[in-house]
């Protein structure tokens, strides 16, 4: 692998930052909604499936038993 200068290295940097297509303030905010909604969907989900796992496993052993 051949040695660059660090002038050389600053220049490909800049011209591979150039090439990036940023994205837009819209774009980013509504990514950002999305991610908020998902995490929330995903904990009531969670959630849901461990109250269900939570009562079968008290029924099997017999803990939600009234005595």
């Amino acid at each position: 692998m051949a040695k660059t200068s660090p002038f050389q290295f600053m220049q490909q940097v800049r011209q591979e930052i150039a090439k990036v297509t940023w994205p837009s303030r819209k774009e980013t905010m509504i990514t950002t909604i999305m991610v908020f909604v998902m995490s929330v969907v995903a904990a009531i989900f969670f959630l849901l499936v461990d109250q269900v796992l939570s009562v079968t496993v008290k029924l099997i052993l017999g803990l939600g038993s009234s005595n």
